[in-house]
């Protein structure tokens, strides 16, 4: 009978013992290379050193002299029971320590800092008075939530035209063309009256500009008359409807006229902000005199107004008629910039303006029933639009070139 074979280090089990590949702690199937064996995780930096098993002392390893002199234990000190009621706060620092979990990085600024802010971003937006200004402001806000506003049977919204659309505008008009007023005092102050003006520009920019130079000089809204297409376009009625347009018939005319507002109408509609580069400043036929008829019967007087620099701001060089008449347009306009350029082409050239207010024409000297008569309408209307005429080519002469 042969001696049995001496056991083997490690191996834990006699000579006849299944074979175990290294490293799988004596479980088959283990360390084939299709994961890492627990021997070979544990040899990776950092890994967690295995529990010792029960019965077993822990292994202390010694730690390298080398280490123990480049980081020495700092002296303990007896750590203060914390409060209950009242957070730990760092002596070092003069904000409250806050981690992600309990706040975000900004629950250590002081409130005081916060006022601070909102108190400099308050008087950068608002002004040196931004105390009344902010509390207008407000107030705005209020009313337009709960509905405490008023707008005219017309839909007019002074509010909104006065503190948005014309404070939009007002910039425009003093930057970008920097227009000239010339007769602001021939605009009534008070009372109805008609401010006739000649049309032009391809997309009817005069009438906007003309509107925020009558709120500015004399501190009345211009009331303007509207063609049709105006009020058919869904966002673009809506607004007109607020900056207190109305459709263009002389029922609606009268009526505000009566009312003493001040009416805006410019007679030669389309054929004005359609027409060629090459016949600006050239009145087109104002109409039937419908305007004048009117004035006359509601006795108002009729202010001549005349824009020089709205032809410039978008030179019209082409049209493509057929196209504007299946999208429903007078005209589709083509310029040296649109639609070559896209939407960059829709920008207004520049150009420099110049608006003159001529003294009014007075109606109210008529006898009644005049306006009923064709004949006397058609020379007040021949007068109004020959005195628009020669201002234009009056001023013209007065401008130094188009763009200064």
């Amino acid at each position: 009978m042969s001696a049995p074979r001496p056991e083997q280090p490690g191996d834990g089990k006699p000579d006849e013992a299944e074979v175990i590949p290294i490293g799988t702690r004596g479980r088959p199937g283990r360390g084939t290379g299709q994961r890492p064996s627990s021997a070979a995780r544990s040899l990776a930096a950092g890994a967690k050193k295995p529990a010792p098993k029960k019965g077993e002392p822990a292994k202390v390893e010694p730690t390298p002299p080398a280490a123990e002199a480049a980081a020495p234990t700092p002296p303990r000190e007896p750590a203060a029971a914390p409060s209950q009621s009242s957070p730990t706060y760092d002596d070092r620092r003069p904000t409250l320590e806050v981690s992600e979990s309990r706040g975000g990085p900004l629950a250590g600024i002081p409130i005081s800092d916060w006022l601070s802010a909102l108190t400099h971003a308050a008087h950068e937006v608002f002004g040196e008075e931004w105390e009344p200004q902010l509390a207008r402001f407000l107030a705005f806000l209020r009313r337009r939530v709960t509905g405490d506003f008023c707008v005219d049977p017309y839909g007019f919204d002074e509010e909104i035209t006065r503190n948005f659309f014309l404070a939009a505008l007002r910039p425009i008009a003093e930057k970008w063309f920097r227009i000239e007023v010339v007769g602001a005092e021939n605009i009534p102050t008070t009372g109805g009256a008609l401010v006739v003006s000649n049309h032009s520009g391809t997309i009817p920019l005069d009438a906007l500009m003309t509107m925020v130079q009558v709120h500015d000089h004399s501190g009345r809204f211009l009331r303007p008359l509207g063609a049709d297409l105006v009020f058919k376009m869904p966002f673009v009625s809506s607004i007109a409807r607020k900056g207190g347009a109305t459709l263009a018939c002389n029922e609606d005319a009268e009526r505000m006229l009566c009312a003493g507002e001040l009416v805006g109408v410019w007679p030669e509609g389309f054929k004005g902000i359609g027409k060629p580069f090459s016949e600006r400043y050239k009145l087109q036929r104002f109409g039937r005199g419908g305007f004048v008829s009117a004035a006359i019967r509601t006795g108002v007087p009729i202010v001549p107004v005349s824009v020089v620099g709205a032809e410039e701001i978008y030179p019209l060089v082409g049209n493509v008629p057929a196209l504007a008449r299946i999208l429903g347009l007078p005209y589709l306009p083509i310029t040296p910039f649109f639609p070559l350029l896209g939407p960059l082409g829709a920008i207004p050239l520049p150009s420099k303006w110049l608006i003159e207010f001529g003294e009014p024409i007075r109606t109210d000297s008529y006898e009644s029933g005049a306006a009923d008569d064709p004949m006397l309408v058609f020379n007040v209307t021949d007068q109004v639009r020959e005195t628009i005429q020669q201002t234009l080519f009056h001023l013209l002469q007065k401008r130094q070139s188009v763009f200064r």
